[in-house]
Parts: C-alpha cells; sequence; structure tokens
C-alpha cells in the first residue's frame, strides 16, 4: 500500500461520562496533536461509527469538524460494517490516498454503548444478524456465537478449556493496557468454572467468554508515504484486504469462517509474507469461541484443532505467534465503532516499541484481523514500521 499511519490517539475504554461528541473530539485533536499535523493538512476524514440504535444523533460525520474550525468543509464520510466498522474506516482513508485523492486523512472510530439499558444493547447488536433467522436469537448476538460454540463442540469436542485458556490470557494481557476496561487477571480456574459470577450465557459461553459493553473512541492520522517519511514515525499499511461473506449463516459452513480465512491469505500474499513472519496479531475475541476458530481461519492451526493453539502456549506473549496482547476486545473493550481503529493503533505503538508493558519485544510486523457480524465482514491488515 502507499499510506502509513503516522499519529494516533486513544480513550480509555469502559463506562465514559463524556458525549459522543466529546469522545470523537477529543481524539481528533490528540490524534492531529501526535502525528504534528495541522487541521488545514487534512485532505479527508472517515469517521467508523457502528450506531445501530445506541446513540440518539445518528447523523454523526460533522461531529469531527468539532475539533477545529480548520476542518469546515473537509470531505467527511461515516462508514459503517457492523463489528467491523473501524477497520473499514481505516481501509476507506487508505484507498483515497492510494487514489491520490488525498494525501492526510483523519480517522476517527466511536461508540458510546453504556447509556442504553441492557434488553436494547443485546437487539441492537442482534441488528449485526440476518434478522429472518436470528432475529428471535435468546441472549442476543451471544446467543448467535453460542450457537457458533455448541455447533463447535458438537463436531471437534468439549473446548472448554481451551476457551477458558483464551479468555485467561486474554485478561492477563489486560492488565498492561492503560486503555483497557478490565484490567484484572481472572486466570484459569475462573474463566473455566461456572459460578455466580461466572454463569452461563448462551450455549457453552460463559460471561468471561463475551466481550465487554463499552464506551470509547480511537484515531488515526493516515498520510501518503511521502508525507509518512517527513513524520516523526511512520508505520506502513503494507497490506489491507478485505472479504464480504453471505450474512445468513444458513448459507455457509458457520464454523469455517471462510471469509476470515480469504482476507488473510490475500493479505499475506499482497505483502509476500507468511504468518510466521508476523511478530503478533490483534484479531477480533467478540467471543472466546471467535478468537479460537480464527486461530484456524489464519491458518495457525488445522481446522478443529484450534484449541492446539492455546494450550500449547503460541499465542501466549511469550509464545510463537502472539495474539491480542492488548488483552483484545475480552478484555480491552468493544465500543464496536472504535474497536478497528484501536487495533490499528495498538499495533502501530508496538511496531513503533511505545506500547509500553504491553510491548513485544523486536515486534517488526503486525497482523489485524476485524470482524463484522458472524464472519460477515472479514478486514485484515499487515502492518510495518517505515521510520
Amino acid at each position: 500500500m502507499s499510506a502509513a499511519i503516522i499519529g494516533w490517539a486513544h480513550t480509555t475504554f469502559g463506562k465514559k461520562e463524556e458525549s459522543l461528541e466529546e469522545l470523537i473530539v477529543t481524539v481528533a485533536r490528540e490524534a492531529l496533536a501526535h502525528a504534528v499535523v495541522e487541521a488545514e493538512q487534512v485532505d479527508e476524514i472517515y469517521l467508523g461509527h457502528f450506531n445501530a440504535g445506541f446513540s440518539p444523533q445518528d447523523f454523526t460525520a460533522s461531529l469531527v469538524l468539532q475539533a477545529d474550525p480548520a476542518l469546515r468543509f473537509k470531505p467527511t464520510t461515516r462508514v459503517e460494517n457492523a463489528c467491523a466498522t473501524g477497520s473499514a474506516a481505516v481501509h476507506q482513508a487508505a484507498k483515497a490516498i492510494a487514489a491520490k485523492a488525498a494525501k492526510v486523512t483523519l480517522v476517527v472510530g466511536v461508540e458510546q454503548m453504556t447509556r442504553t439499558p441492557g434488553p436494547e444493547i443485546g437487539a441492537n447488536l442482534l441488528k449485526a444478524s440476518y434478522l429472518p433467522e436470528d432475529g428471535d436469537t435468546p441472549a442476543g448476538f451471544a446467543g448467535v456465537f453460542g450457537r457458533i460454540a455448541g455447533g463447535y463442540f458438537q463436531r471437534y469436542g468439549d473446548q472448554s478449556d481451551a476457551l477458558a485458556k483464551i479468555a485467561a490470557k486474554n485478561h492477563r494481557n489486560g492488565v498492561s493496557n492503560p486503555y483497557a476496561q478490565m484490567r484484572k487477571d481472572l486466570g484459569f480456574e475462573f474463566c473455566r468454572t461456572e459460578s455466580d459470577r461466572n454463569p452461563f450465557v448462551a450455549g457453552p459461553l460463559k460471561r468471561t467468554d463475551c466481550s465487554l459493553v463499552s464506551d470509547g473512541a480511537a484515531a488515526l492520522v493516515i498520510a501518503d508515504v511521502e508525507t509518512a517519511m517527513q513524520a516523526k514515525r511512520a508505520v506502513m499499511l503494507r497490506s489491507l484486504a478485505h472479504a464480504q461473506d453471505f450474512l445468513p449463516m444458513s448459507r455457509r459452513d458457520i464454523l469455517a469462517f471462510e471469509g476470515c480465512a480469504i482476507a488473510w491469505k490475500k493479505a499475506l500474499g499482497q505483502a509476500k509474507l507468511t504468518l510466521d513472519d508476523l511478530s503478533f496479531v490483534e484479531t477480533h475475541d467478540c467471543f472466546t469461541i471467535a478468537e479460537l476458530i480464527e486461530y484456524e481461519a489464519m491458518g495457525l492451526a488445522k481446522p478443529g484443532e484450534g484449541s492446539r493453539a492455546i494450550l500449547e502456549g503460541w499465542t501466549e506473549k511469550t509464545g510463537k505467534l502472539p495474539v491480542n496482547p492488548s488483552g483484545g476486545l475480552k478484555a480491552k473493550g468493544h465500543p464496536i465503532g472504535a474497536t478497528g481503529v484501536s487495533m490499528h493503533a495498538l499495533t502501530a505503538m508496538q511496531l513503533c516499541g511505545e506500547a509500553g508493558d504491553m510491548q513485544i519485544s523486536d515486534a517488526k510486523l503486525g497482523g489485524i484481523f476485524n470482524m463484522g457480524g458472524a464472519a460477515v465482514a472479514n478486514y485484515v491488515s499487515i502492518l510495518e514500521r517505515i521510520r
């Protein structure tokens, strides 16, 4: 690709007092300052915001302009693709640069979920599924993934140990992430055991298998390579891939995450890399079963053998391919529109050696997988520091 990240910003995730507009304005200003870019230099703006009923204000693209009067009249577009909304915005910004329509772009991802009553949260999230088939699913989107987990268990055997290991790993990693909503090492036994504090939510999924309801925002300044090479730091979007699958799960093998596999294959092929070349991966663990199946889709393990990757320690921070050193959605939180932008910001931090206690030693190449719906919108990015 011809685009590189030259600056970023990231709020903490969790229950935020700030309004949606305040979250957007904060990260937009901070990202521009971090990149040492004036608002006048921005050519295009992209806002990732899912909403689906979370915010009364549904026409939000222009809220980014509140960050600086010099942003007024800049082309600004809201991008949405369910839980992959943030990556969709990043990819659109990179495409604008590749098309030479822009030299400097500002990307903001945001969501405010915690002000919505519980039942409405479930209904809003379920809008990312195929309502004619899944609209009456008990427990909402957790119920959709509970069915996926149940099907996986039926085909490949009980994976409760593997799911608990994934949850424990990500919570342990989240302790080191200053932006994470939950910075607590819950431990394997707590995640593995049903209890009053960790009840079953849907199928074989317990509370510790489910990502958190979150507010938060993240932002990136993405520039063409010529501009980026004059910046303080530059992390190239070495390759980007997007594969969109059928919305109905009935039209595909939902245990295979085929769109995820195709996106990974395309991104690695474009970058002329193999999975072994990557230093770490940030992947979309909206539920622990998703991370388990993603191990297989990315090619780390064969179908039905994803448990090996976690049980044998391959995906630990000290393993052969650390996965979710940030704590992932499981510990960091999952404010829908912000998630993909957050993944890119945290990956850029790692590659610039600015990840603090989260840092993976000698990180050179980072992979990102961000997913919308049940493996419907599949985005992969491979990042490499060039300055």
